[in-house]
């Protein structure tokens, strides 16, 4: 795939090292769905193997659902990669083929099969080769959501949809953008009161996902430019309210700053890891 310089070198180890010592919450027992960042992963990569590896161990899935940021916009329906297979340095991953012609025949209003969709976007890609470390006989069912594509209720009834299967649904999204040379958004300027603000700006995004809140995303985001895939994010909470989750739970929540500290924070992305 096109976005391997997201994922350099030794994948498995890469993986194996970002897991080091980690234990997945005690609660819930039973996970339904997550939320994982898709930047490089040398900023975001420990923080989407906690969510990877929570749900293997607490919901064994089969197939993931795979809702991914849509980047470029134009896009009115949500776009799903029907069938075939999705390569990584450590082998291909299968999509389910079957999930996926289900999914396109109950609920053609909102979402179509569109492989054009996914070809230069990487939200979805660099998820993969944790799932062939982690979950590797899971198959998938790629999904770019628009947010004005109904992603609520997209996924309100993919939640319904698959009750009582071996299924999960996983969100990719990246929070903040903060920085007036890289992404023409910096409210509070530079130093470290802007690194603060862009934290608190993510916190009011992250209230919602704890409290299910899906329907009040969309607003959230479109006032405070606090996550770049918003309707994989609404979607995904949809979905793990239609699958009885109680609450959203972070397992971290960092930046890009923290991670690779400058001299002076001048820009930095959000990063959040979530299960339900």
């Amino acid at each position: 795939m096109a976005h391997r310089n997201f994922y350099p070198g030794d994948c498995r180890r890469q993986v194996e090292e970002f897991l080091a010592g980690f234990e997945p919450p005690d609660e819930p027992a039973e996970l339904v769905a997550g939320v994982v960042p898709h930047a490089g992963w040398e900023y975001s990569g420990r923080v989407a193997a906690q969510v990877w590896q929570s749900l293997a161990e607490r919901a064994q899935p089969q197939t993931i659902i795979i809702l991914g940021a849509f980047h470029r916009g134009g896009l009115s329906l949500s776009a799903v990669y029907p069938e075939g297979e999705w390569d990584t340095p450590l082998g291909p991953v299968e999509v389910d083929s079957r999930l996926a012609a289900e999914i396109l025949a109950e609920f053609h209003a909102l979402a179509v099969a569109n492989t054009a969709a996914h070809r230069d976007e990487h939200s979805i890609e660099v998820q993969l080769p944790f799932l062939k470390v982690i979950l590797p006989e899971t198959k998938v069912v790629p999904i770019a959501v628009p947010l004005g594509g109904n992603p609520v209720q997209l996924g309100d009834l993919l939640g319904h949809l698959v009750q009582e299967r071996a299924v999960v649904a996983v969100g990719s999204t990246d929070f903040t953008h903060y920085g007036e040379e890289r992404y023409a958004f910096a409210p509070r300027g530079t130093g470290p009161s802007a690194h603060e603000w862009l934290k608190a700006n993510d916190r009011r995004l992250l209230t919602l996902v704890e409290g299910l809140l899906p329907e009040e995303m969309p607003p959230e985001v479109a006032a405070h430019h606090n996550a770049c895939g918003p309707g994989a994010l609404a979607a995904t909470t949809a979905f793990a309210r239609a699958q009885g989750a109680e609450k959203g739970i972070v397992l971290e929540h960092t930046t890009s700053y923290e991670v690779r500290p400058e001299p002076e924070f001048t820009c930095g992305v959000g990063y959040a890891g979530v299960v339900f």
